[in-house]
């Protein structure tokens, strides 16, 4: 039995479908990675899957228990995080994560080995209000709270967003620790690095998702040799190129160019060729491994022109 099952899950806001027919499975201990950008439907799963939102139509149970039957149940068994910061800024960190456990008729002694790790890190500040505390920190007092009741399944919407990148790399240490302990975690995130932290990772966008695998295995089905491409003008290398009827597809990528030829050459020679009609200045080209980013920005284009076929 899967851990969080997600059977053709509608959910429509007036005209809009946030989530569009979403199907989906988590192992049981899985680490599991919904990856998408603002806006792309996970808010609204990890909702319906918490209990807090009812779907149009569609089913989906947490280790069995359906979220509309047994929503009770599954309050219990699951820990949430928000991706807004929502405990009491105005309590203390010992004073929000002591509620949390009174809340779930437990004590914070009782289940403290689960959260050890973590809060070992904000002891210091146990009596500093939350309002007060960093965003790392508040990082950590939010996921103290989320697992003082030992939940079987953690859901975290976004929760690396808006904290460093030192921070960012110790959340996900934790979640690595947390399970092996053999919590269930689903994940969501618009950060495409850390796509590859997850076990398996479905991309969405628009409410539909688009690829569910390994992370692995959806970088190495990209089609087509990626190049990279950039010169002195850079911005008027990209118009040129996008124009260009041999350029299937280009787009900006930190300090280069990212693009795909509409044939299979593999030829870094064939694209200076492509490029030199445009006469840039400092041109270089050269074959890159396609990363995550690649992989969801390829089959976003595919997926929206699929859509206007279909319209």
């Amino acid at each position: 039995m899967s851990s969080v099952s997600v059977k053709n899950i509608v959910k429509t806001y007036s005209e809009i479908k946030a989530v569009n027919d979403v199907s989906f499975d988590v192992k049981k201990g899985e680490l599991f990675g919904l990856i998408g950008p603002d806006g792309a439907g996970k808010t609204s799963l990890f909702r319906i899957l918490t209990t807090l939102l009812l779907a149009d139509s569609g089913s989906a149970t947490v280790e069995g228990f359906d979220v509309v039957k047994d929503y009770v149940k599954i309050r219990d068994i699951v820990g949430y995080m928000p991706g807004r910061f929502s405990l009491y800024q105005d309590l203390t960190v010992h004073e929000n994560l002591s509620f949390f456990a009174t809340v779930f008729n437990t004590t914070i002694e009782k289940n403290y080995e689960l959260i050890k790790d973590i809060y070992e890190q904000i002891k210091p500040f146990s009596n500093r209000r939350a309002g007060k505390l960093s965003g790392g920190m508040k990082q950590k007092l939010a996921l103290c709270c989320a697992l003082i009741h030992k939940p079987e399944v953690l859901f975290l919407d976004e929760p690396t967003t808006g904290v460093d990148v030192v921070s960012r790399k110790e959340f996900w240490e934790m979640l690595n620790k947390l399970k092996q302990q053999g919590i269930t975690i689903v994940v969501s995130t618009p950060y495409m690095d850390e796509a590859t932290l997850c076990d398996r990772i479905a991309l969405i966008q628009n409410g539909s998702i688009m690829s569910i695998d390994t992370p692995d295995n959806i970088v190495q089905r990209f089609p087509k040799p990626l190049f990279a491409a950039k010169a002195k003008n850079i911005y008027k290398l990209l118009e040129n190129l996008r124009t260009d009827g041999e350029i299937e597809s280009c787009y900006a990528f930190g300090e280069y160019l990212h693009l795909t030829l509409k044939s299979d050459d593999k030829e870094t020679g064939s694209v200076a060729d492509i490029a030199d009609k445009y006469n840039p200045s400092g041109l270089e080209i050269k074959l890159t491994t396609p990363t995550i980013e690649d992989s969801f920005i390829r089959l976003m284009n595919e997926h929206n022109d699929s859509e206007a076929v279909k319209n």
